[in-house]
């Protein structure tokens, strides 16, 4: 139960963490932020914008499958619990 927890608080974070390089790397793409290469050297040290949403895409997407990954930790040990009431274990 430990690392299904440990991998929902992961998930999240790097989910978070992801939207937000994505979201800044289309600010910074756009020029909303002023010159783009000191905005990219500031806040994530990359050539261009469109590796910083690459990046941040990969990490929505690992997310999401860490956190499917955990759901499905979840969903097993609900149904081993309720299989062993089931069983009047």
């Amino acid at each position: 139960m430990f690392y299904t927890i440990v991998a929902r608080i992961f998930a999240t974070l790097a989910a978070l963490y992801g939207l937000y390089s994505m979201v800044t790397g289309f600010a910074i793409g756009s020029n909303w932020m002023g010159d783009p290469s000191a905005a990219l050297g500031r806040y994530f040290g990359s050539h261009t914008a469109g590796e910083v949403i690459d990046r941040g895409f990969y990490l929505v997407v690992f997310a999401a499958g860490l956190g499917t990954l955990a759901e499905i930790s979840t969903g097993i040990r609900r149904m081993r619990a309720s299989s062993s009431t089931d069983r009047g274990l």
